[in-house]
């Protein structure tokens, strides 16, 4: 079974726990166990790492000092994800370059190997 850890007894918990069983810290938001509650660790703000924040697209009325937010996704986390999205869907279209700058080639490979297996077979 999975097991989150609140954040202010440092006790495990259902993942799907709305508040701590042993504390009563809230650890979804607004009660519903299908919204996460990010928190900031010690005197930091979640404004200062947030992908809002950076791209000026946030309208929550505490940034920024939020110590809380629903919407909270990492700046670091969010710009390694696109930058392995990138590198993907570059090694797929230089293969896909290849192929088709090497068409010719990859055809006479391709009649090679179909005129080898005949004379294997008849032989």
């Amino acid at each position: 079974m999975d097991t989150a850890i609140c954040p202010r007894c440092h006790q495990n918990v259902n993942p799907q726990a709305v508040t701590c069983p042993y504390c009563r810290t809230e650890l979804k938001a607004y009660g519903h166990p299908g919204i996460p509650l990010h928190r900031a660790i010690a005197q930091e703000y979640l404004c200062e790492s947030c992908t809002y924040d950076a791209d000026d697209s946030c309208n929550f009325p505490k940034r920024p000092y939020a110590k809380e937010c629903t919407l909270y996704q990492n700046l670091e986390q969010h710009n390694l994800e696109v930058q392995q999205q990138r590198d993907a869907s570059s090694r797929s279209a230089n293969l896909h370059t290849w192929v088709k700058r090497n068409q010719a080639l990859l055809l006479l490979l391709g009649l090679l190997l179909l005129c080898l297996l005949i004379v294997l077979a008849t032989s």
